[in-house]
């Protein structure tokens, strides 16, 4: 029997009985309940696992092997994010096969996994760019095309120059490129789609119907945008406000006249309001109206809007920027009032959000208050508030009051009005109550080599084709050079033997050469899990329906906008195509903090410069430490590989062992929080580990492996009963606590009942009650321990005498009678009367009793307006509050 925790001499050893015993296949057992807990499908980096990576891992091992005890047939795999622009950057840069270089990264990551023990069913892992699954990964294209959902057309994306490739608008980040941060430009290419949009409103309601962070629904729902309200049509006014001359429409004989554009507006109740309309600089309208131009005018427009392609959609909706603009020279009617009103183009109004137009109402709305001031606009309040006597300050954001300068609206409320111009609007055919989104369709084109080829065909006649299901996947070919082209084509362009193909009419055709972005393989994978290795189906229904919806599913919140938004969709999408019955793939999501490490900066030194927030210069260790303090600043950041920054799980174990790593990812944090990291802290796990090892040495000569038949609690010595009370609360606490992933108070809940445990064994020798309550906190704690720190326990386990893993032991019961502590009745006095009664336990002391008597609400109403004076305390009997 061990008396101290010796990870060099048995963690090694159960990894390989786990391994000898396929301990974690996945059972799929008539009977018992399922648990589906999974992580994120990872990307498998060169620089491999980090401590920061096992902080998500470590707690979903945790709760599976806790699910699987308690009885539950438990899937929890493992596989790897392959394709996308990570892993073919880290190719390029590294002159490596991507295909190759996944398959070497991806067996280091599964090594990592293994070295701290976690219960992965190795059995089902997969990568996406695995030809067995991106097939079915087309398959799923061929289905959205053929239910109108996959479109391609040409479209403005986001080009990175340095990656040669579109970005969806989330890969930007404050208008550089989120993997290589350079300055992204706009380019019109013929891209593909899938149109999300069509389940905006689903994707909105359905969030009631999960047990997901608040935050995360708030950012999905934000990012959906649903806003009500009306869309109406403006006419472009045929004189200028001051002139009754006609504009030369003779150069527009192919427009149709009057030239028209529509605005969505949420407060139609400001139509009178309106001073000044403002298109997006993308707005078609603009090239019609361009003849009414001169020709300064003309080439200022021009300017605005090549500066305006190279802002970013978030730089350009930044409510901190100061507001651009420029006149078209051009008015339009507002509709309620017969005015005329100059057009305005401005970046701040976007072409993909609403009509790419919008009514501007600077007596309401800030952003248009600002514009209006910079440039001199009109501005007319049309809401005053409902108190007279209250101070209105423009602009005047009112969602009740009443309206002024509203013509024959004047007196009414906000909302009378608005029912009133909504009415207004349908009946003059004007426009209409109207709901919408901000939400875009999904960009999946990639001009890239490293990803799923798109299963298109482009005829000789340039109708697109979707290959013959019988012939996907459409594989991947291998290639010599599969750097980007730099002419925005794909690499794979170039390539004959891909391209050329018989179309359906046994004509030459074109393959599609663009790839589909990594996010569509990892939209559907929790789906291939429930059954890897099927060769006729994408999964089989029966196994899919059985294990759907992911009970629950484990990473970070930086996924919010892009990974689960589309996985929820491309589930609904199956839902109703009823190849699955959960129209939401995760039912609980739970999100890590982040590990941060101490990172070194220097001081920009001559002819540098720091980008936006950088407070430093990223430098090494080995710079830092030949550097004048004076010159580094040590900050905490995120362990990454570019920063030089990580802990290795491999390092850890090295000198701490796996469980101690494990615990210490557990305990020194709350799950969702931050951690500082500092290895010598796992000393505080160690020393832990030491204390279970040797309370158990002490244990065993009293141990009795028969403790398990009938024990008459009120039989047993007092040590013995509180020995069983501290066993039954320990159970309770770290159940409940690894249902609610609160991690950190598992772990403290196992110290505490140690220090309990260790002082009631100091008290004296064991008698035959004493040995049987400690026979069962024994092996309870080794069963509630081995979640965290199996390979101990399942050491420990086998030092008492008992056979085969505690994995496959039962998950302990407590009782719940034998929590319940000895309750006494105290009286409660104020000023000598009785007042209350209070049920604490024997024994609490002087403060306990206090607090209990002081928050009691029927002795509250007793001590308003006065002041306590003194508190007499008569242990186990009474509190008296003496106040006046």
């Amino acid at each position: 029997m061990p008396d101290r925790y010796e990870p060099s001499t048995f963690e090694s050893k159960w990894q390989q009985r786990w391994k000898e015993a396929d301990l974690f296949l996945t059972r799929e057992e008539p009977g018992r309940k399922k648990f589906y807990g999974m992580d994120f499908f990872p990307y498998p980096s060169g620089s491999g696992l980090s401590v920061g990576h096992c902080k998500n891992y470590v707690p979903t091992d945790v709760i599976c092997r806790m699910k699987f005890m308690q009885g539950c047939n438990v899937l929890h795999p493992m596989g790897f994010d392959a394709f996308g622009l990570p892993a073919e950057n880290e190719a390029i840069k590294t002159k490596s096969d991507p295909a190759e270089m996944i398959e070497r990264y991806a067996a280091n990551y599964r090594r990592q996994m293994e070295l701290i023990g976690i219960s992965y069913d190795w059995s089902r892992s997969f990568a996406s760019c695995d030809p067995t699954y991106y097939k079915w990964t087309q398959w799923i294209f061929e289905l959205l095309y053929k239910r109108g959902l996959a479109y391609r057309k040409l479209a403005e994306v986001n080009w990175c120059p340095k990656d040669k490739t579109a970005l969806a608008n989330e890969e930007v980040v404050g208008g550089l490129c989120e993997r290589c941060g350079t300055v992204v430009e706009k380019r019109s290419i013929p891209q593909w789609f899938f149109k999300i949009t069509d389940y905006a409103q689903r994707l909105i309601d359905d969030l009631e119907a999960v047990d997901w962070p608040e935050g995360i629904k708030a950012q999905q729902r934000n990012w959906i945008g649903r806003s009500a309200g009306a869309q109406f049509s403006m006419s472009l006014a045929t004189s200028t406000p001051n002139s009754s001359q006609p504009y030369d429409l003779a150069s527009e004989s192919n427009v149709e006249r009057p030239l028209k554009f529509d605005v969505f507006t949420t407060r139609i109740d400001t139509i009178f309001g309106m001073t000044f309309c403002v298109l997006a600089p993308e707005h078609p309208l603009i090239g019609q109206i361009e003849s009414r131009m001169d020709e300064e005018r003309r080439q200022a427009i021009r300017l605005y809007r090549d500066q305006a392609k190279l802002l970013s959609d978030v730089a350009r909706l930044a409510t901190d920027r100061d507001k651009t603009g420029v006149f078209t020279g051009s008015f339009a009617t507002n509709p309620a009032n017969g005015k005329n009103i100059p057009i305005w183009i401005a970046d701040y109004v976007m072409l993909g959000y609403g009509t790419g137009a919008i009514m501007a109402v600077p007596g309401h709305d800030a952003r248009d208050f600002e514009f209006a001031q910079k440039f001199g606009l009109e501005i007319i309040q049309v809401i005053s508030p409902e108190n007279p006597a209250s101070n209105c300050t423009l602009p005047f954001d009112a969602k009740d009051g009443v309206m002024i300068n509203s013509g024959e609206y004047d007196g009414l409320s906000v909302s009378d009005c608005q029912k009133k111009l909504l009415d207004w609007l349908e009946r003059t055919s004007i426009g209409a109550a109207k709901v919408q989104y901000k939400l875009r369709d999904w960009l999946i084109s990639r001009q890239r080599y490293w990803g799923c080829p798109i299963p298109i065909i482009h005829s000789a006649e340039g109708e697109t084709q979707l290959v013959a299901e019988s012939d996907l996947p459409v594989y991947l070919p291998s290639i010599e050079h599969y750097e980007p082209s730099g002419d925005g084509s794909s690499p794979l362009a170039y390539n004959p033997e891909f391209v050329n193909v018989t179309d359906r009419e046994g004509k030459l055709g074109r393959r599609e050469t663009d790839t589909m972005g990594g996010f569509a393989c990892s939209s559907w994978y929790f789906l291939r899990f429930c059954d890897p290795h099927n060769e006729d189906q994408a999964w089989s229904p029966d196994k899919a329906n059985y294990w759907m919806p992911v009970d629950c599913y484990v990473g970070g919140a930086e996924h919010a906008v892009m990974h689960l938004l589309y996985a929820r969709f491309w589930t609904k999408v199956l839902y109703d195509e009823e190849l699955i019955t959960v129209s939401e793939p995760f039912q609980k999501l739970e999100n890590q903090g982040q590990v941060l490490a101490l990172t070194p900066y220097r001081t920009a030194r001559p002819g540098e410069t720091l980008d936006v927030g950088e407070e430093g210069i990223l430098t090494s260790f080995e710079e830092a430490g030949a550097l004048p303090t004076s010159e580094v600043a040590w900050k905490w950041t995120r362990m990454s590989k570019s920063k030089g920054n990580v802990v290795t799980p491999d390092e850890a174990k090295e000198a701490y062992g796996a469980d101690a790593l494990r615990l210490h990812l557990l305990f020194v944090a709350p799950f969702e929080a931050d951690v500082l990291w500092k290895n010598e802290e796992m000393q505080g796990t160690v020393r832990f580990l030491h204390r279970v090892f040797k309370f158990v040495e002490n244990a065993l000569p009293y141990f009795d492996p028969d403790w398990r038949g009938p024990i008459d609690f009120e039989e047993l010595s007092e040590p013995a009963k509180e020995m069983r009370r501290a066993t039954h609360k320990l159970i309770k606490k770290a159940t409940e606590d690894i249902e609610r992933f609160a991690f950190n108070t598992y772990v403290s809940a196992m110290m505490i009942f140690l220090k309990t445990a260790q002082d009631i064994l100091g008290i004296r020798i064991p008698d035959r009650s004493l040995a049987l309550a400690l026979s069962e906190a024994v092996e309870s704690l080794i069963l509630v321990l081995s979640a965290g720190a199996p390979h101990s326990a399942d050491e420990l386990w086998s030092s008492i005498g008992n056979e085969g893993f505690t994995y496959l032991m039962p998950w302990p019961d407590y009782q719940e009678k034998l929590i319940e502590e000895d309750l006494i009745t105290m009286a409660v006095q104020v000023n000598g009367k009785l007042r209350d009664t209070i049920s604490l336990p024997k024994g609490a002391d002087n403060a306990t009793a206090e607090l209990a008597a002081l928050e009691s609400s029927k002795v509250s109403p007793y001590l308003e307006g006065k002041a306590v004076r003194k508190i007499i305390f008569v242990p186990d009997k009474l509190v008296n509050i003496v106040a006046n």
